[in-house]
């Protein structure tokens, strides 16, 4: 029997459902779910905001003293406020979703937002989505996951998104955005996308997000004893 709190760290690229499936298992398990990539998209929005290069960390350095980065729960849903102001919504702006890789690979950014994420979870049973969760943020997470999924798949879930929210962007134009983020997530020199050697891989492509949700969850009753 585990004596503390349980950590789950979900890794994975861009697309692969992390978010979704996070937050679907915490429910079931009574956790709280923390999207991390939420946070960095919120500094990623406040650097387009003030626009500055996106690849000007001296000049995002400068900035971060000036942002107030907030989670709030209602329930087990997490809302993200940025001096004050909710962006829950903002931060899944296409636009966001392109700039949020040349911001995140930023040490500076990195460095910000380590020790939020890592007093979030010493507190209370959560699980964590990102891209270096277990690799960084969470090394001693008593359960790591790797999910993912094939780009075409992930690019066909992040089509059907964008059309539901009225976006025109034609799939291939989403297929190659997924494959360069991708390449820039892999590739990165600060914490690149990868899983950690612990890590229980799982690939839900062709699987539902219930019969995800349910192997994270068996996975995570079968550590918890």
């Amino acid at each position: 029997m585990i004596d503390r709190y349980i950590n789950i760290a979900i890794d994975g690229p861009s697309g692969a459902g992390k978010s979704s499936c996070a937050r679907l298992a915490a429910a079931k398990l009574g956790f709280i779910y923390v999207d991390t990539g939420a946070l960095y998209r919120s500094l990623a929005l406040a650097v387009l905001r003030a626009g500055l290069p996106l690849d000007d960390e001296s000049a995002v350095r400068t900035l971060l003293p000036s942002l107030r980065l907030e989670l709030g729960f209602v329930g087990n849903v997490q809302h993200v406020f940025l001096n004050g102001e909710d962006v829950s919504e903002e931060i899944r702006d296409p636009k966001v979703s392109r700039a949020v890789s040349a911001v995140a690979r930023q040490s500076a950014v990195r460095e910000h937002l380590l020790d939020m994420q890592r007093e979030i979870a010493a507190r209370q049973n959560c699980i964590l989505d990102g891209r270096d969760i277990g690799t960084v943020v969470l090394p001693d997470a008593q359960l790591k996951i790797f999910l993912t999924a094939s780009p075409e798949e992930r690019a066909r879930r992040r089509y059907a998104e964008l059309q539901a929210k009225g976006n025109t962007d034609p799939y291939e134009k989403v297929l190659a955005e997924i494959n360069q983020r991708d390449a820039q997530d892999a590739g990165r020199e600060i914490a690149p996308l990868a899983p950690a050697p612990d890590s229980r891989h799982l690939d839900s492509t062709g699987l539902t997000p219930e019969e995800t949700v349910g192997v994270i969850v068996r996975w995570v009753r079968e550590i918890a004893g």
